[in-house]
Order: structure tokens, then sequence, then C-alpha cells
């Protein structure tokens, strides 16, 4: 495998490319057997000892992510309709929660009606050691279950950076093509200047890349975005 990925690094030979540059190489690159993952990340200028800078947000890509995302909804009986007719994958009150208690995280991302937070507190810490614990500045506390749902079923991701000031985000499936991944990358861009912290001076973003899964990182010049 290192061969191979060696092989595929050295056919990025400038140490920057334009963003339409940079999707036409990620062909090139790919050496698994499967349909790879395209992946951006993004090396953010924020001071990492301000909380308030710190950087997240919720945008809807409009081709999605090209992953199958499970939906876990923690609702009353009163919420149980609407959940499952908007595709819930899991569904659940007391008595999912008492699941989770035992160790069961087998969803992506979890839906709580705001009814349901004063008995969450017994797997807070499961739920929040996975960055799954619902939150009301996520939208994932909310009282329209079915519409957060299907907005998540149709591409609603949440971003947040991690703790080196980076973030990244799956955008699309190499097999989608230049044009998909390109509309995909542009709109999350779009979305992490949109969610600047007012403090920053200067550049707000660093360095940016883009790779499929096990591949490797093609730098991007960020004027080329705009």
């Amino acid at each position: 495998m290192n061969k191979k990925y060696n092989a595929v690094k050295e056919r990025i030979t400038k140490p920057v490319y334009s963003l339409d540059e940079a999707l036409d190489l990620l062909g090139q690159t790919s050496i698994t057997k499967f349909d790879p993952t395209v992946e951006t990340h993004f090396k953010l200028n924020v001071d990492l000892s301000k909380p308030e800078q710190t950087v997240r947000g919720i945008t809807t890509l409009p081709h999605g992510t090209g992953k199958k995302i499970t939906v876990a909804a923690l609702v009353s009986k009163d919420h149980e309709k609407e959940a499952k007719e908007s595709k819930a994958d899991i569904i659940g009150g007391e008595e999912l929660i008492t699941k989770i208690g035992t160790g069961f995280t087998d969803f992506d991302i979890v839906i709580a009606s705001p009814d349901m937070m004063s008995k969450l507190g017994k797997v807070a810490k499961i739920l929040g050691q996975k960055g799954l614990m619902p939150n009301p500045k996520s939208g994932t506390i909310t009282t329209d279950i079915g519409k957060v749902i299907s907005q998540i079923k149709a591409g609603r991701i949440e971003f947040r950076m991690d703790k080196n000031g980076n973030v990244h985000q799956a955008i699309g499936k190499l097999s989608w093509g230049h044009e998909k991944i390109k509309e995909n990358f542009i709109n999350f861009y779009h979305s992490l200047i949109g969610n600047r912290p007012a403090g920053i001076k200067g550049s707000f973003i660093g360095t940016t890349s883009i790779n499929v899964t096990m591949g490797p990182a093609i730098k991007i010049d960020t004027k080329s975005i705009e």
C-alpha cells in the first residue's frame, strides 16, 4: 500500500493547485478498489486560546456527502409518527436511552425532542464522548422533528473546528465527477466563511486541501475558489 501511495503522490508535482486542477487530479491519486470518499480540509487562522473563536456551523450540501446517515430520534410518543414518516432509522424514548446506556451507539446523529432532554443525563457522557449529544445550537434538539430529519437525509451537515483549528468534511464520492464535487466544495467553503468569528484579523483560511480516501492531500489556492 505504501508503494501505491508513494506512486500516486509523485503525480502531485506543484505545491498548490487551482480548485479545478485539484479536482481533475483526484482520480489520479486514488489507490482504493472501492469508490473513495472525497474529503476537504481547512486550517483556520484562529486563536485557539479564545473560546469565542471556535468555529462551528450547519449547512446543506447540494448533493449530500455520499454517506448513508443513520439518524436516531429520541422522542416522546407524540413525535414518533413524525419521526417515522421522515424516515428516522432508529426511533425510541426512554427504552432507547436505556439501550444507549449499555453502549449502543450504532448511529451517526441524534435528534431529540425537548421533552426528552431531562432524561438524557444518564447517557450524556456516552453520547458526548462520541460527539453525538443533541444540542440546540446545532438544531438537534427541536420540536420540528420531521423537518430536521428530512433535512439531514437531504444533505444537511454540522461542522466544527477540531482542537488544532482544522475543519474536515466529506463532500462526496469520486465517481460523482468534477461538477457535483465542485458544487459541494464551494457550498461548504462559503458556509465556512460565513461562520468566521468576528474577532479574527487578516486571512481566516490558512491552508486548504482535498483528497480521496487513503490518498495524498492536494493543496488548493484559495484565490481560485472565489
